[in-house]
């Protein structure tokens, strides 16, 4: 049987990160590792740092990581991409031309007799106001229309700037570390949602650029998925079990 695989938060394109191009060419290289063991992909945002599709317009680069997907998409493999709170902006390039499956929501998928609750998780179990607040302006179709009329060269330099200082106002520029059950939101939308949706067995999510693997209940787990910017994390299903691991070139991949 071929496996499951699930990662997020690249933040390809971020003007925060020195190693870009190497970053981009390690992501590109763990999806050829995995060609020929993967049944799916799933992506589950921020795989952007910054994306804004215009009518006939989309951002320069990342050719080699598109390029990588639509070969796995050409094998028969399916790519699945989540929109984070990053790349929401997507239309419908990435279906067409990479033939990848877009989520603009969280899903609840069954995978080989398991159910999976996939979400990028941004938001999920949020009390920040200020921050619900950005969020709905970004999922606004008005605002949307609004700034692509802008030209794309400044457009998407202000998403980028934008990006960068929203990265840089963080200490080091890193996500705070795992601050225990009761304060990590994704961990309490999970066991929340639970006591409603008994029936999910995992819990996937990204955003929060920590790597977790926590037991909910006997039969639910939570993943938080970390990231590939410092971590290259990522979970893997084969079917009966899901597991984290983290990739290292050169090193054989389960």
């Amino acid at each position: 049987m071929k496996s499951i695989y699930f990662l997020s938060d690249a933040h390809l394109g971020s003007l925060a990160i020195p190693h870009a191009r190497t970053q981009e060419r390690r992501l590109a290289n763990f999806l050829d590792s995995i060609k020929h063991k993967a049944e799916a992909v799933y992506l589950l945002g921020d795989i952007f740092d910054f994306w804004h599709e215009y009518r006939y317009v989309v951002p320069k680069g990342y050719t080699r990581l598109l390029g990588k997907i639509s070969e796995l998409t050409d094998m028969g493999i399916e790519v699945h991409f989540f929109t984070g709170n990053h790349d929401l902006w997507v239309a419908d390039y990435f279906e067409k031309e990479c033939g990848m499956i877009i989520h603009r929501q969280s899903e609840t998928v069954e995978l080989h007799g398991k159910v999976f609750y996939l979400a990028h998780g941004d938001g999920l179990g949020s009390t920040d106001r200020s921050f619900r607040l950005l969020r709905s302006i970004f999922h606004n179709r008005l605002c949307q229309r609004l700034f692509a009329a802008l030209h794309p060269r400044w457009g998407m330099q202000f998403g980028l700037n934008w990006a960068r200082h929203s990265r840089l106002k963080r200490e080091d520029g890193k996500e705070p570390p795992y601050m225990g059950e009761d304060k990590e939101e994704l961990v309490r939308f999970g066991k929340e949602y639970l006591l409603t949706h008994p029936d999910i067995n995992f819990f996937v999510f990204g955003h929060r650029h920590i790597d977790l693997d926590l037991m909910l209940s006997r039969s639910a787990r939570l993943i938080i998925l970390g990231d590939w910017i410092s971590l290259f994390s990522y979970a893997v299903y084969d079917g009966e079990h899901l597991y984290l691991e983290n990739f290292i070139e050169g090193e054989t991949q389960p």
